[in-house]
């Protein structure tokens, strides 16, 4: 008989997985708390039961890792969100700093024959609005090395892919200074002071700070 598992666990793997993914090692409890934002100490509470669950493997002072059942139900959930987030704005005209929230809720719907649906409905689509990959259906999940704008050097053209940051103030920004995603941007200049660059985006001038640069990620031209 299967487990069951709680919309909190659900967003405990998910949140497992992410960092893993971006840090290639296990991940440690301060880290995870503070993507959750809750208490360290909470979150070791958690993290014990996902591991009785066979979810988690975890050492103490040495993080906490995925099992192959925790990463299956991780790579699950995240396909349901990056399918609602392209179903709410290519079919519901959401803006793509609206969807995240929603998606979040989306995300823990049971039925797989919904989302099988919805996959199809969609055309099988490989990205969601903000460049992340979609899981297929048997759980592969392409993850391709990506650079970030302020790894450029002056000169040097690229185009926009993802961002690595969805909050809502960050795509709020990013709309109003007309970056998205398959946007051309050029390196003009690198400010020596603060990092921050002048750029061409769609051959118009613009100035985007470093931290801006380094929240987009884009594959060289």
């Amino acid at each position: 008989m299967s487990q069951t598992i709680t919309n909190t666990e659900e967003n405990y793997l998910k949140a497992i997985f992410h960092i893993q993914c971006y840090t290639g090692s296990d991940v440690n409890t301060n880290s995870l708390a503070a993507k959750m934002d809750t208490k360290a100490s909470s979150t070791t509470d958690m993290i014990k039961k996902l591991a009785n669950k066979n979810l988690v493997t975890y050492k103490k002072y040495q993080g906490v890792s995925l099992t192959d059942q925790g990463k299956s139900i991780a790579v699950d959930i995240i396909r349901k969100h990056r399918l609602w987030e392209v179903f709410l704005v290519d079919k519901l005209s959401f803006n793509w700093d609206d969807v995240h929230e929603i998606a979040e809720q989306l995300e823990h719907i049971v039925s797989g024959q919904l989302v099988d649906k919805l996959d199809s409905y969609l055309g099988f689509p490989s990205h969601d609005p903000h460049g992340d990959p979609i899981p297929s259906k048997n759980g592969d999940l392409v993850l391709h090395k990506k650079i970030m704008l302020s790894d450029l050097l002056i000169g040097e053209s690229c185009v926009v892919v993802g961002v690595k940051d969805s909050s809502s103030s960050l795509l709020k920004y990013l709309d109003k200074n007309l970056v998205k995603l398959g946007s051309v941007i050029q390196i003009i200049d690198i400010e020596d002071f603060d990092q921050s660059v002048l750029v061409a985006i769609d051959e118009v001038e613009k100035n985007l700070s470093k931290e801006i640069c380094k929240n987009l990620f884009v594959e060289k031209k």
